[in-house]
């Protein structure tokens, strides 16, 4: 598929409708998408070590932004997997370093001298770190990810979210 993801109908709303397609309209597709179950079943018994920490830790972390749903639980797993991956690899490199050196044979088959090259697992690593960053974009573990989630405000939030999503007033200079 080519192109933007197509936003949620959530955010949207809250937006305010920018396309101009009709709150009416938004506010029936979005009681009418799919729900999924929520609640991510416990830690796979596979993952081990650095993985189920992170399974367990990103867990409770989607279930306090009420972003935990059933069908995801192979998706953070693939997540879990990359950063453990990625951490590995990085523990390797530290020990081994970033570059490796790789022989030049002469026309008779001796040794002349040798090169530089950058380690594979420099790719490797590289590779792991991006999925994760992939991953974490989906379910709302980066940075700007969160800024783009739209959360439900609480029924005892309703004051204060109203007085925050009210326009600021901009300080006038004086004249002199």
């Amino acid at each position: 598929m080519n192109g933007r993801k197509p936003k949620p109908i959530a955010r949207q709303l809250s937006e305010g409708d920018p396309r101009k397609k009709g709150k009416r309209k938004l506010q029936e597709r979005l009681v009418a998408e799919p729900k999924a179950t929520p609640g991510l079943p416990r830690c796979p018994r596979h993952l081990r070590g650095r993985a189920r920490a992170a399974y367990n830790f990103w867990r409770e972390e989607l279930q306090a932004l009420g972003l935990d749903f059933r069908p995801d639980a192979m998706m953070l797993e693939g997540a879990c997997t990359a950063y453990a991956r990625a951490v590995q690899v990085d523990l390797m490199l530290a020990g081994a370093g970033l570059l490796i050196e790789q022989p030049i044979l002469d026309a008779t088959g001796k040794l002349s001298g040798v090169r530089l090259k950058v380690h594979p697992l420099v790719a490797v690593s590289h590779s792991s770190w991006k999925l994760l960053r992939a991953f974490a974009s989906e379910f709302g573990l980066s940075p700007v990810a969160r800024l783009r989630l739209t959360i439900e405000a609480d029924a005892g939030e309703g004051d204060l979210l109203s007085i925050l999503s009210r326009p600021r007033q901009q300080k006038i200079p004086p004249i002199q």
